[in-house]
């Protein structure tokens, strides 16, 4: 059952800023950038030449957590402004802190193709009422629009799903008509399915485990432990004694 009664927000960028310097350290010599707290970035796009950047880490951490991937970020390189979005950030392995980004300087005459992110707000009264849980099938949607229509989210207002099957899909989401939604309109954004309790959740997991165990038992049974054989006869025995002549027959008196 779909819903239609809802309303869901759109949340356009707003105005993000970000202050980098061109950078000559390149290859291993950028872990001395690192150590002072500098992120090395590159910036590149379609019609313009790529060029090494640097911006200070917690600046950019802050931009980033606004802005996302689909926040229209306004970067000046040494006085001159870029119309960026961030593509790709690596990041260190145990940390988890950014060691790199890649930034895709945009036009802004030019559609370009971004996921954002949909994000639930409001109660649902079918999961208040504990008629069901409420499950997020999909988290983004593949969306096209002028950098500067680009929607950083997409809120879904849940308070009108009451009852179980209730679902709101991709092609139910109503946003600007600048935006063109990508991402396939049957798919389902979010749903109320049914409540399972725990003792259900936890008599399914003991019955898989027991499944799983006698899978592995049987298959042990059926084939023998790595290194294990046949047994040899002891050195001097003839195996079953098999070259034994078998007794002659008494002759018939």
């Amino acid at each position: 059952m779909t819903i239609g009664s809802w309303e869901p927000t759109i949340a356009f960028v707003e105005k993000h800023t970000l202050v980098a310097q061109k950078r000559s350290l390149s290859g291993r010599k950028v872990k001395q950038l690192r150590k002072q707290g500098i992120l090395p970035a590159n910036v590149y796009g379609k019609k313009v030449a790529s060029q090494s950047v640097q911006i200070p880490l917690k600046t950019f951490s802050q931009v980033f957590a606004k802005a996302g991937e689909t926040g229209l970020i306004e970067l000046d390189v040494d006085g001159k402004k870029h119309p960026v979005l961030i593509h790709n950030i690596q990041y260190d392995p145990v940390s988890e802190t950014p060691i790199h980004a890649d930034l895709f300087q945009v036009d802004l005459h030019e559609k370009v193709e971004a996921k954002v992110p949909v994000v639930l707000r409001g109660e649902s009264p079918a999961v208040k009422d504990k008629v069901g849980v409420l499950l997020t099938l999909l988290d983004e949607v593949e969306v096209e629009a002028l950098p500067a229509d680009l929607p950083d989210k997409i809120e879904v207002d849940t308070s009108s799903l009451t009852t179980l099957d209730q679902v709101i899909k991709v092609g139910d989401l109503r946003i600007a008509r600048a935006v063109k939604i990508l991402t396939n309109t049957t798919l389902d954004v979010v749903k109320v399915a049914p409540l399972v309790s725990k003792e259900a959740e936890k008599m399914a997991a003991e019955e898989a485990a027991a499944a799983a165990a006698a899978a592995a038992a049987a298959t042990a049974a059926e084939t023998p432990a790595e290194g294990v054989g046949a047994p040899t006869p002891a050195e001097g025995e003839k195996a079953a004694e098999t070259d034994k002549t078998p007794p002659k027959e008494e002759a018939t008196k």
